[in-house]
């Protein structure tokens, strides 16, 4: 199987049975991913919140209702548990775990809920069909991302800064990557960086926080946009005392097309 090309739900179904555990860059094209946070009840309030008051680093795709397993509108049928390549599992704000499967949590307690975040991955493929290059997918690695000094508005206990993912893009080309991307606000939109990581707290690109470095040719730029990790460096800091995330790079993939993403 191609995974470039192969419909969501049977990417998804071998994400379930354990054969792909990689990053999600490049999979289903045309199809939106998403990232995912599970929250206990409690804090799901602040949560969503903290989403609507930082739209471009948490656009909201979907909530869940508590305890659900699937996203309803965007994968119905999926299993939220099971239907990523790789979770995150955060106490006190500290990284416990990784594992594929974190089943046994939403069967020990009712109360997760789970919110689907739009992803960056998501408008790659009207990147490359305007040929502009997405290095990642070109050397086979993960997106890189790295922690900011941007601000995100605070909502009840959650706080923190924001995390953005770099593309090099030739020069000639940043006018139409800023133009399709801003067309698609649900994935995180424009840019909020061009060419200047120090001015946003970034000093060493050869070492991302998350992810991989990729190389940066001559007569291109970073482009750096909002990222779906966000919530886990505003989780890292508030420090809730449980959180279950997807770990960088390894997304959610929905049944729901890119084009019903944009304007």
């Amino acid at each position: 199987m191609k995974y470039s090309t192969a419909v969501p739900a049977a990417v998804r179904a071998l994400i379930r049975e354990g054969e792909l555990t990689g990053p999600t860059t490049g999979y289903c094209d045309g199809y939106a991913q998403g990232n995912l946070v599970v929250l206990p009840k409690a804090l799901a309030w602040d949560f969503l919140l903290f989403c609507q008051r930082n739209p471009k680093a948490c656009p909201l795709l979907e909530v869940a209702d508590a305890g659900a397993r699937s996203f309803s509108q965007f994968a119905p049928g999926s299993d939220i548990a099971r239907d990523i390549p790789r979770y995150r599992i955060y106490r006190d704000g500290i990284l416990a775990e990784e594992t594929t499967d974190v089943s046994h949590y939403f069967d020990e307690r009712d109360d997760l809920v789970s919110f689907l975040i739009g992803c960056s991955f998501s408008f790659e493929a009207a990147l490359l069909e305007a040929d502009i290059p997405v290095r990642q997918i070109e050397e086979g690695v993960n997106v890189p991302m790295y922690n900011t000094n941007l601000s995100c508005q605070p909502a009840g206990v959650f706080s923190g800064t924001m995390v953005v993912s770099m593309r090099p893009i030739p020069y000639a080309k940043i006018p139409a990557a800023v133009a399709i991307t801003a067309g698609m606000p649900r994935v995180h939109g424009a840019p909020v960086q061009i060419g200047a990581p120090e001015a946003i707290g970034i000093t060493d690109l050869a070492h991302p926080d998350y992810g991989d470095a990729v190389t940066i040719y001559p007569g291109e730029m970073p482009v750096f946009w909002p990222c779906g990790v966000t919530p886990q460096a505003v989780v890292m800091h508030s420090k809730p005392e449980f959180c279950i995330t997807h770990a960088p790079g390894h997304m959610f993939l929905t049944d729901i097309k890119n084009t019903a993403l944009k304007y």
